[in-house]
């Protein structure tokens, strides 16, 4: 196929190297030509790391350059175009205007593809005579190492055109997930589950930004902390893609922004880009603090509560099973002795509800995390009533190890419902269900995207599989009742399916199905 993209900035040489290199005829154009000669030196310098790092053969090398067409004007007649890929600025009238022009000179079965992250495909198209030729067709950077593709059909978009697209970009060695023209589409919506839910524990005072990034690494196993993914990104970027996407689906109280972001958008601490962000960056930067050391008595007597709800005893039961294995004095009475520090897993609900209905001492009770994690990292919650020696003492207890193993690290954190690791992945799923259920992608595709997308270890609704869907359901309902926050509401996909034993990867039958 002989593929035209206009514009040679980072994305549309991206495209054009991906495109040359998977077998397609390429002209490469912007109305700059000076960004045009860059572009191809870039393509150029990075086939030749390619071939240098043993990925790919000087002779394919040859062949994809060979295929790359830098073209001068780019409205110049192309009879032979299949496809337009558009990657210029991020503006809905520059768009409407390239498509306008391209529509003048390039044959009615060209089919024009859109590069956009934000804005609506529909709307785009619609400044066209022929709408229904038009499609989003969302890369990310750098693309060539970025496999994924997010293929957006818009209202008016035809029926053949995103499979055609999907094949295209699978036959480039890449994959394909077909989303709703929406509010940040896929990848980026499915990704306010994180963010979103780490700026409103940091807005609580529940853990300060640094120890949330830990949790996230060593708990839920992240790559990055969603407060280091920010600093990564641009807090500027971030804060604007989170407005965009909450105002897009009418204030979506699972969506909803903080009150943190506008001023240090507006104070430029936007992260890596201008050296401070929510961490310091550059040569003069002053070294990360390290995590205060366990310094607490590890053989203190130990008391594990069964929780304040049902859910508390089996976790209740784990927890003393591991201590026990570790070499911790265990208390087996039905009550605390006068000395143990008293442990409560906690899921969905605060150490303070289990203080008041078990009637704990509120000086030496504290929460535990029960949600298994991935490193070595344990999570213990301190209420305002706790003694700080006992909290010390407990966070020693809870880094012993089984077998002489090495010791848990021990975050210490603000009593909250469900605790940092819940909260945060309760929102990551509860937002991809969302999106599940509002048929905006399938799940199977939501679940690539994330995992392709954003590096996570495993996608949303596996991972809530993973929890279980009962268990999963559980941990959203009390956190509801527990907060009052309608941002923790069960989302309907998750509840169905916790009630009929169905996972939350499978789509389920339809209406549809059933009259067929």
């Amino acid at each position: 196929m002989r593929i035209r993209i206009v514009g040679a900035g980072a994305m549309g040489r991206g495209i054009a190297q991906w495109a040359a290199a998977g077998g397609h005829t390429v002209e490469l154009c912007d109305v700059r030509a000076e960004a045009v000669t860059a572009a191809v030196d870039f393509v150029r310098s990075m086939l030749g790391r390619a071939v240098d790092k043993g990925r790919m053969s000087a002779g394919d090398r040859d062949a994809a350059l060979e295929r790359l067409v830098p073209l001068d004007d780019p409205w110049a007649p192309g009879p032979e175009v299949g496809l337009v890929v558009e990657a210029v600025r991020e503006d809905l009238d520059t768009k409407a205007e390239v498509f306008g022009k391209l529509e003048q000179v390039l044959p009615d079965s060209a089919v024009f593809a859109t590069n956009t992250s934000s804005l609506s495909v529909t709307r785009i198209a619609s400044s066209l005579r022929d709408p229904g030729r038009l499609a989003g067709l969302h890369f990310f950077n750098p693309v060539p190492l970025m496999k994924i593709v997010e293929v957006v059909p818009g209202a008016a978009t035809r029926p053949g055109i995103p499979p055609a697209l999907t094949e295209l970009v699978e036959s480039c060695g890449h994959h394909a997930v077909t989303v709703a023209d929406t509010p940040g589409f896929l990848v980026n919506h499915a990704g306010r589950g994180l963010v979103t839910e780490a700026l409103a524990l940091l807005e609580e005072s529940v853990a300060d930004p640094a120890g949330i990034d830990r949790i996230a690494r060593e708990v839920l196993g992240l790559r990055m902390g969603p407060f280091e993914l920010m600093d990564l990104t641009g807090l500027d970027v971030t804060a604007a893609v989170i407005d965009s996407i909450w105002e897009g689906f009418r204030h979506e109280d699972r969506l909803r922004p903080s009150y943190l972001t506008p001023n240090r958008v507006t104070a430029g601490l936007h992260g890596r880009k201008t050296g401070q962000g929510w961490f310091a960056y550059g040569a003069e930067a002053p070294a990360p603090a390290p995590e205060p050391p366990v310094t607490g008595d590890a053989d203190r007597p130990v008391f594990v509560a069964g929780g304040a709800y049902a859910q508390g005893a089996p976790y209740a039961a784990e927890l003393r099973a591991a201590l026990t294995a570790a070499g911790a004095t265990v208390d087996s009475g039905a009550e605390p002795s006068g000395g143990a520090v008293v442990l409560v897993p906690v899921w969905g609900t605060t150490v303070a509800a289990a203080v008041a209905s078990l009637g704990l001492p509120a000086a030496r009770t504290f929460g535990v995390d029960p949600l298994p994690a991935t490193g070595r990292r344990r999570v213990l919650a301190v209420t305002p009533a706790a003694d700080p020696s006992a909290a010390r003492d407990a966070r020693a207890v809870l880094a012993r190890a089984a077998d002489g193993g090495k010791p848990y690290a021990v975050s210490v954190v603000r009593d909250t419902a469900g605790s940092v690791a819940q909260r945060l992945l309760a929102s990551v799923v509860s937002v991809a269900a969302s999106i599940a259920e509002r048929s905006l992608a399938t799940p199977a595709d939501i679940d690539l995207a994330v995992t392709t997308g954003l590096g996570y270890p495993t996608g949303p609704l596996a991972w809530g599989d993973r929890i279980g869907a009962a268990r999963m359901l559980d941990l959203q309902r009390a956190l509801h009742t527990t907060t009052g926050d309608p941002r923790h509401r069960p989302v309907r996909w998750l509840t169905e399916r916790a009630r009929l034993g169905l996972p939350l990867t499978e789509r389920g039958t339809s209406p549809e199905e059933c009259v067929q």
